[in-house]
């Protein structure tokens, strides 16, 4: 029987779409095997495919992790777990809360596996103070093209180390991953809502939250005029025993409960996201808010989108395509503003944004964030989506921005290379350890990451 399967997937955008050869090892002993099978010319590892774009699509061969989901080992001293790289957010949230752990990084689906968020390098609402998921990792064992599996941390095998972290799965697979959690007293967040009226007041929010551990800005995509920009700001901090020894809850902090899921049971008509309907729900959901405290469970504060199963649906099958850029302080204002007018004068349906502020980039040669702030919109397939993305991408390299990889669809490899600086440095390692190209994606051949 073959290894790999062919079948139709997509990213979580749904665009695009191919015809990928799938395979499945159900033990981490097997994932040599699969990984470096003639069955298929290269392969790149999946996990819970919530990588927006074609990151983990190849018609040369796709690996499923998500079987090698097992967790190895705890320290309940030091809050290290070792993992195996199919184990999910979700897992380990459902585990370690109960235990007084949490995510050192909480990116916007707990729905991600642990592979899967190292070879994205992923951030959070806590960028500003706690940076990316690197700083959190303590080592991993990396399979490379050769079939020697080296053990990389940032006193072994350093380059690699960060040349795997935001290196789309292009070193090579993570088998397993050491990661440092974080202590917490309450399964809740005291969280702070508060609307802006503009771009600028959003900024400047954003920039005096410098202390606040977690903050973003849910901003509406299609205001315009003096209203461009107008937001939702929602700040949160870890709830202590003493923040919620007034509630009913406060006897048993810990408690973790999964919100019962919701879900969109088919494919939407594409009529549903018109502009004209997206401008009336922006509307009602920035007037929908008031400024407050309170006190809520976590998961609707960090993934408020994970209680509705298969919400990518709603887009229909025409799928969309989420563009995250991110923009250096000093240009932010001038930048996302053209960007936002570019997008609210286009007649595009562009759903409810994520602006974040973001602190000091790191050492990976292909990280996504750096000292500035990013903006994800989610925008709907059309036939000139790629046209309408490029127009984008020429703003964000006007204001010496990047894209994240995780999330593009659209990019050139020319644009690609005058964003990552870096970029030459990140080949060079892949060259030493993958001559051949044996890792390759879509999106490594279509941006030629090679």
């Amino acid at each position: 029987m073959p290894l790999f399967l062919p079948k139709e997937i997509g990213g979580w955008g749904r665009f695009p779409t191919q015809n990928c050869p799938l395979a499945r090892p159900e033990k981490l002993g097997a994932l040599a095997k699969t990984a470096l099978s003639e069955e298929a010319p290269s392969v790149i590892a999946r996990g819970l495919g919530r990588a927006y774009g074609d990151a983990a699509l190849s018609e040369n061969g796709v690996l499923l992790t998500e079987r090698l989901n097992y967790f190895l080992d705890f320290d309940a001293q030091t809050g290290v777990l070792h993992a195996q790289c199919g184990v999910s957010f979700a897992q380990i949230l459902e585990t370690f809360v109960p235990l007084g752990w949490f995510l050192p990084v909480a990116p916007g689906t707990k729905f991600i596996t642990l592979g899967g968020a190292i070879a994205c390098d992923v951030h959070g609402k806590n960028h500003h103070i706690e940076g990316t998921i690197s700083g959190f990792l303590e080592e991993f064992e990396l399979l490379t093209a050769s079939g020697e599996v080296l053990n990389c941390s940032r006193q072994q095998n350093p380059e690699i180390f960060w040349a795997t972290l935001g290196g789309m799965g292009l070193t090579g697979v993570v088998q397993t991953a050491k990661i440092r959690l974080k202590p917490i007293e309450t399964a809740y967040i005291v969280a702070t809502t508060k609307r802006t009226q503009n771009l600028a007041q959003t900024l400047d929010e954003l920039e005096k939250d410098g202390a606040t551990p977690y903050t973003v800005a849910w901003i509406d995509g299609l205001s315009s005029g003096e209203n461009l920009g107008r937001s939702v700001l929602l700040r949160g901090k870890h709830a202590t025993k003493n923040d919620i020894k007034t509630h009913e809850f406060s006897a048993h902090p810990l408690d973790y409960h999964t919100a019962k899921k919701a879900g969109v049971p088919r494919d939407l008509p594409d009529f549903v996201l018109s502009p004209a309907t997206v401008k009336l729900f922006n509307a009602y959901y920035y007037a929908s808010h008031s400024d407050e405290t309170r006190v809520l469970s976590f998961e609707p504060f960090f993934w408020p989108l994970d209680a509705i199963g298969n919400w990518n649906r709603i887009y229909g099958t025409r799928g969309f395509v989420q563009y995250q850029c991110v923009l250096p302080r000093a240009a932010a204002c001038e930048g996302l503003t053209q960007i936002l007018e570019t997008i609210a004068t286009s007649g595009r349906a562009a759903f409810l944004g994520v602006l974040k502020r973001h602190g000091a980039q790191n050492e990976a040669p292909l990280s996504f964030a750096l000292d500035g702030f990013s903006l994800a919109l989610d925008l709907p397939t059309t036939p000139d989506i790629r046209e309408f993305c490029l127009a984008l991408d020429e703003i964000t390299l006007r204001f010496g921005g990047r894209i994240y990889l995780a999330k593009d669809a659209t990019s050139t490899p020319q644009n690609v290379r005058k964003m990552f600086l870096r970029l030459e440095e990140f080949l060079q390692i892949k060259r030493e350890i993958d001559p051949q190209n044996r890792f390759q994606s879509s999106l490594s051949r279509r941006l030629e990451l090679f």
